[in-house]
């Protein structure tokens, strides 16, 4: 109970904060499929964000060398056995993701999936994911044009479709690197327009 209310209270806190008082952890998950109970995270890659700068530093693509089952992913994700032999053990990739996320915000397009399978395999690894806040851009997009009175179809809100609304430029799809600095830079566009130049909390995005 007590660490269900520190987790209510910092999600509080986190709200009233300013952009420029956090910084963004933008991620992006391969996986075998969508249930984090049966599928597996082939690679997770991300990168940070402050101050409306993303760190191209900071950026981490790492691969999980413990898929048993690629399903799809050297179709879509480009990543084979031989690629496997290049990667960490899942442990370790959840070691450095949870480490990475303390006390940041976590940024991902579909956060609802991608927490789902961290929240999952953290636990079962033994560790504790705790980011400070968790943004979605596909939820702060869908909100944007529901308020425009949007007629919003099956394939709207996906990462490539809200990129073109706003004039983004095309990257390939189905690369967590990629897609994770594809997030970054959707977020970058959908803060400033909804700050419309002046300072936002981070409740404006939540």
């Amino acid at each position: 109970m007590q660490k269900l209310v520190q987790k209510v209270l910092r999600y509080l806190k986190a709200k009233g904060k300013s952009l420029d008082e956090v910084e963004f952890v933008v991620l992006d998950l391969e996986l075998t499929g969508l249930d984090p109970k049966v599928n597996e995270i082939v690679s997770a890659a991300w990168v940070t964000m402050r101050s409306d700068r993303i760190q191209l530093k900071s950026a981490r693509h790492i691969i999980n060398s413990d898929v048993k089952q690629l399903d799809q992913s050297p179709v879509y994700h480009g990543i084979d056995e031989q690629t496997l032999n290049e990667g960490v053990s899942l442990k370790a990739l959840m070691t450095e993701l949870c480490d990475a996320l303390h006390g940041k915000v976590l940024v991902c397009h579909n956060a609802y999936l991608d927490w789902g399978f961290i929240r999952l395999n953290s636990k079962a690894l033994g560790l504790e994911a705790l980011p400070l806040a968790i943004v979605d851009t596909m939820q702060i997009e869908k909100r944007r044009q529901l308020k425009q009175n949007t007629e919003l179809h099956q394939d709207s809100l996906t990462l490539t479709n809200c990129r073109t609304r706003y004039q983004l430029p095309d990257y390939d799809v189905h690369n967590a690197l990629t897609d994770a600095l594809a997030t970054a830079e959707l977020l970058l566009v959908l803060t400033n327009k909804i700050g419309a130049g002046k300072p936002l909390k981070l409740s404006a995005l939540m």
